[in-house]
């Protein structure tokens, strides 16, 4: 397993689904943690099963203040910051057309400017550790078109639009940034869209839904030396979905 040892890291929304589960890989990795989300019980329910490794903030990733005081947090902790997910998000569909400007803007608040403003908020002590990895938490609806995803989805392709920049800027001070773009994942966020979909999923080449698990082990490697050459890329995690048409052979 790629090692975390001797580094700190902060996770937004890791107070429960694929945020939470890349909390716990990354403290049996070594690192230790700063657990933030808005949710404030389940993020303190996670933060107190990883004990000492780990501290919990709320954090409203929209609010640069709540970033500020998230980022001083972790130096206050344990001292240093070398890793950044920006896992948070929300998720919702609705048709392009029934689409509103205020709902487009929560969106875009939360899936894109929160990461800019975590990015801003959390550089300077990665520079200051002399290195660092970002990982931020896309979709494979910012990599492809989906009917209903006009709000959602030009947030998501924002968000792997600005992965690209904060690389290249970032770069000089060996500052690491990519993407992660989940398909299906079974995770309290897309409960509603999964209910009544059973075990198989037939776009799915790999006939069912990823688990939190699954997404948090490639965030691990991404945030890890083992990815140390690694930067400005995006990583699909999606069961081929987007390889091309699931095909099961009944013979």
């Amino acid at each position: 397993m790629p090692t975390l040892a001797g580094r700190v890291a902060l996770i937004t929304g890791a107070g429960r689904g694929q945020g939470a589960a890349e909390a716990r890989r990354f403290v049996d990795a070594g690192a230790r943690v700063v657990v933030t989300d808005v949710l404030a019980d389940e993020g303190k329910a996670v933060a107190a099963e990883l004990g000492d490794h780990a501290v919990f903030v709320p954090l409203d990733v929209s609010d640069d203040e709540q970033w500020r005081q998230a980022a001083a947090t972790a130096l206050d902790s344990f001292g240093r910051l070398d890793v950044l997910v920006n896992n948070a998000g929300i998720y919702g569909t609705r048709p392009l057309l029934e689409e509103t400007a205020e709902r487009l803007e929560r969106f875009y608040r939360i899936n894109t400017i929160g990461a800019l403003l975590g990015i801003q908020a959390c550089t300077g002590a990665m520079r200051n550790s002399g290195a660092g990895s970002i990982v931020n938490i896309s979709s494979t609806a910012g990599l492809v078109g989906y009917p209903g995803h006009a709000g959602y989805g030009a947030t998501k392709w924002a968000l792997r639009g600005l992965t690209k920049t904060a690389a290249l800027e970032l770069a000089p001070y060996r500052i690491r940034v990519n993407s992660v773009h989940p398909g299906v994942i079974d995770t309290p966020m897309v409960a509603g869209a999964l209910a009544g979909s059973g075990a198989d999923f037939p776009h799915v080449p790999l006939r069912r839904a990823g688990q939190a698990e699954e997404v948090a082990d490639l965030v691990l490697f991404l945030a890890s030396d083992s990815s140390a050459y690694i930067t400005g890329g995006e990583f699909t995690i999606d069961g081929g979905a987007l390889t091309g048409p699931a095909v099961r052979d009944e013979g």
